[in-house]
């Protein structure tokens, strides 16, 4: 594989058969314009944003009203309104289709498959929906579920949607603090969780767990069954009852879709909780609805009846991404579990199986696939396979070549970046231009992304902070408990006036394609899953044997691992036992995927002269990089404790 060739290049046939080349013709038509390609378009869609963005609703078909204005105060980001007039419903335009043909197909590792059509799915929503208001739910009320990536939690965010109540979701293996730290700050007026789940082969309990998150948020729990005992659990939970218990008085009927404003919140979603319990962000219907379809539809170029598979939790944003593939009458294929349970083959037999056509991961698991030794490309018939996606950490090199080389030679690889913080992406990939060894294909339509350095200029092959110059839909409409908006103006415009900051170290390469170096903060990425260093201290600083602790990503393997600093009470040693009883605190406390690679005792740890313990500063000095401002630590000696560590050589 020559390293100067690209990978993959479209063909004329492939490209005159995608939707965002009919997308591109229509816009040359409606609007009397010349654009022959991808770097037309995307010129196009940020000089006249009006323009893209109206006509991305009618190509998409969304359904609702759209308004005469398109939008308001374009030029300032904090005050922009996209289609302020406009009235729509989140979940009637997921739910698109009917009948009898697959709208969801889920497997839960190798024990459990099940299939839903459109009907199913819609007769469950109605159900839902007809329960959720005898207990009083309605416009802007908080529905929190903690669930395993099934069927049920489609139904259940379509039901609460349907009737303008805001959707929040994690993951069964969030510990009861972390579940509590999410939905505890949203006051939700319903709790939905499964009675078990499958990992790596084991039953995972939950039965305490819900009972207890339960009884702190006080409010009704609907536990759904997958692995376990749904009665138990709900009888060992005040006010719980089981999914089946819920439903019963209620036949399905015909959906009523409430009409809502574009900037309706749609969906809450958690910061990573780097310095604080995370942040709530909330995601409004129209932005999120209009912005997905953008991705899927033109991006990825998906097809009604086309299979759609991305391995995510429902605590990812790559869920919320998902489901929103049933808006361009995709069938979403929901996995739960781990993906190499009973064995690295389960999700290529899963694609191969059910014939996807893109295929939805992340970089740590193409890498783990790669070091398995696997070679699906020899194994798997993934004929029908014609676009595979990568995120949630930057997909090295050799990820891309090994793709090509293990996995499908004729096939579109799109690494993509964004994030929680605008449920959807800055950079992917597009169907018009070929795909490069390391590089992103560019950025999304309809968003002004560049690379900036620190004096704010515009920079090319040189790295330097992603940015986004104008306003876009899919920006938060606010966070939650932010009545000023000072947290959510901190998040991102405090580094640059009216420009969207959005910490991630990129760069623009030769090809107009961009490199991820990572982030500019100091949030923790291992496997290429967000963790924030609080939630780790959460669990940490309580134990009686370790007196404060830091915790920072190192660089490793083509990966980030996770190396925990503590500073141990007088007399305490860091023995094997005591490493054991950390890593278990934080597993059970919060989460398998917050358990340090490796944990070091240190003699000090170093703060500010405010007292706030300065991360960044030892990630650098841990990489051997230089750190500046050392004049504001209150004690800048403790420093020289993490530089040249033997134990980070092992």
């Amino acid at each position: 594989m020559q390293e100067n060739q690209p990978l993959w290049t479209p063909t004329e046939d492939g490209i005159e058969n995608s939707p965002i080349h009919a997308f591109m013709q229509r816009c040359n038509g409606d609007f009397g314009l010349a654009l022959k390609g991808f770097e037309d378009l995307h010129a196009w869609s940020i000089a006249d944003r009006e323009s893209f963005w109206s006509a991305l609703w009618n190509f998409c078909g969304v359904k609702g009203e759209r308004g005469a204005d398109i939008l308001l105060n374009g030029d300032r980001m904090l005050e922009a309104r996209f289609f302020p007039e406009a009235r729509l419903n989140f979940a009637e335009n997921l739910l698109s289709g009917g009948g009898p043909g697959d709208a969801v197909i889920f497997r839960g590792e190798d024990k459990v498959e099940d299939r839903w059509s459109w009907d199913r799915l819609r007769a469950l929503v109605s159900q839902l929906q007809q329960g959720f208001r005898a207990l009083g739910i309605g416009e802007g009320d908080r529905v929190a579920a903690m669930m395993p990536n099934m069927p049920e939690t489609i139904a259940a965010m379509l039901a609460a949607t349907s009737i303008g109540a805001i959707w929040s979701s994690c993951s069964p293996d969030f510990g009861e603090q972390g579940v509590l730290d999410r939905f505890g700050q949203i006051a939700p007026k319903l709790f939905i969780a499964c009675d078990a789940y499958w990992y790596n082969g084991k039953l995972q309990d939950v039965k305490s767990k819900v009972a207890n998150v339960a009884k702190s948020l006080g409010v009704p729990t609907i536990v759904v069954h997958y692995a376990g005992d749904a009665e138990e659990v709900a009888r060992e939970t005040v006010g719980g009852k089981t999914l089946a218990e819920f439903i019963a008085p209620y036949e399905p009927k015909q959906i009523d879709f409430v009409q809502l404003p574009f900037a309706h919140p749609v969906y809450i979603l958690f910061s990573s909780g780097t310095t604080g319990v995370p942040k709530c962000i909330v995601h409004s219907a129209g932005g999120t609805l209009l912005q997905h379809l953008k991705e899927h539809r033109l991006h990825c170029g998906l097809q009604p009846g086309d299979k759609l598979f991305y391995f995510t939790t429902c605590g990812w944003m790559m869920w919320n991404w998902l489901a929103s593939g049933l808006a361009s009458g995709a069938t979403l294929c929901l996995f739960d579990g781990s993906p190499f349970a009973p064995d690295g083959n389960v999700l290529f037999d899963y694609a191969a199986e059910e014939k996807f056509a893109i295929f939805g991961t992340s970089a740590k698991y193409i890498d783990a696939v790669r070091k398995s030794g696997l070679t699906p490309r020899t194994s798997h018939d993934l004929s029908s396979l014609r676009l595979i996606t990568s995120t949630g950490s930057p997909l090295s090199p050799e990820g891309f070549a090994f793709v090509y080389e293990g996995i499908k030679e004729d096939v579109q690889l799109a690494s993509i970046s964004g994030g929680t913080d605008i449920v959807s992406c800055f950079v992917l990939g597009n169907p018009l231009q070929p795909v490069w060894r390391g590089e992103i294909q560019g950025a999304g339509l309809g968003l002004a992304v560049d690379v900036w350095n620190d004096e704010g200029k515009p920079v090319r092959q040189e790295k330097g902070e992603l940015v986004c110059t104008k306003a876009f839909p899919s920006m938060p409409v606010m966070f939650w408990n932010d009545p000023d908006g000072a947290k959510y103006r901190a998040a991102y415009f405090e580094r640059f006036d009216n420009v969207w900051c959005h910490g991630d170290f990129a760069e623009w390469t030769e090809h107009g394609g961009l490199i991820i170096h990572g982030r500019s903060d100091a949030t923790l990425n291992p496997g290429g899953v967000r963790i924030g260093t609080a939630e780790i201290y959460n669990q940490v600083e309580q134990m009686e044997e370790v007196v404060e602790a830091l915790c920072i990503g190192q660089d490793w393997d083509d990966d980030v691992r996770v190396v925990l600093f503590v500073r141990l009470a007088a007399g305490v040693v860091l023995t094997e036992d005591l490493v054991k009883a950390i890593k278990t605190r934080i597993r059970v406390g919060a989460s398998p995927r917050h358990v340090p690679a490796k944990i070091i005792a240190v003699a000090d740890i170093p703060r500010t002269k405010s007292g706030k313990i300065v991360e960044l500063a030892v990630r650098e000095v841990v990489h051997g990089r230089p750190v500046k401002n050392q004049e504001a630590l209150a004690n800048p000696e403790a420093l020289k404790l993490f530089a040249g560590l033997e134990e980070l050589k092992l």
